[in-house]
């Protein structure tokens, strides 16, 4: 283990730095699989904090995706459940290959042809993240909502979702791919979507109770 993640690890996870302090506040000091895992990850991200870039945390044992730069957490999305597949290769640095698209807004008839800068409206809420190494995040939005509309619309999706991805490992050999399946807010969706640039870094804690 690198000796500096090691002891950044201590510092932060002492009572006298304070509970805000704490990387991983959920982090069980008597576990040692618990502390492998935080320190592999905190070795992870101080490679990733030299550099002047976003990068995400995405920490199954918190339910929490982590926006962060320099180390410094900039913006938190709560995860409302997750699943994962091979998740022991859920591991080390993984890079955005794509950004996903966004569908811009049609121009009204008589509106001229200029067009309204792209918003967090726009921002998609369903959407597949494909990363190198190999690593696919599925974003499937709640189906709770207040308009029972958009909820019929919702449910209608996932199961276009589960068909696609049942027939897409069912003929080609992705079997093996690691993958996660978060499942967030229509805002917090739009708000993940709207932070991704292309070759974003990602690292994954990986939860000790899945």
């Amino acid at each position: 283990m690198n000796l500096c993640a090691i002891l950044l690890l201590l510092a932060f996870t002492t009572p006298s730095w304070g509970k805000d302090l704490e990387v991983f506040p959920d982090l069980n000091h008597n576990n040692p699989h618990e502390l492998k895992e935080a320190t592999r990850v905190l070795e992870e991200e101080l490679k990733l904090a030299a550099r002047p870039q976003t990068y995400l945390l995405i920490d199954l044992g918190t339910n929490t995706i982590h926006i962060k730069g320099r180390g410094i957490g900039l913006h938190q999305i709560p995860i409302m459940t997750w699943s994962a597949e091979s998740r022991e290769e859920l591991k080390g640095t993984h890079r955005l290959v794509a950004r996903p698209s966004v569908v811009r807004r049609k121009i009204e008839p008589g509106a001229g042809m200029e067009q309204e800068p792209i918003s967090l409206a726009d921002m998609p809420t369903d959407y597949v993240l494909s990363f190198s190494p190999s690593l696919r995040v599925t974003v499937i939005p709640s189906i709770a909502s207040d308009s029972l509309l958009q909820s019929a619309g919702l449910l209608g999706k996932a199961a276009w979702r589960n068909v696609r991805d049942w027939t897409s490992r069912l003929f080609t050999d992705r079997s093996s791919e690691p993958t996660l399946r978060l499942t967030l807010s229509v805002d917090h969706a739009q708000s993940l979507a709207w932070s991704l640039v292309d070759g974003m870094a990602v690292v994954i804690r990986r939860s000790a109770e899945k």
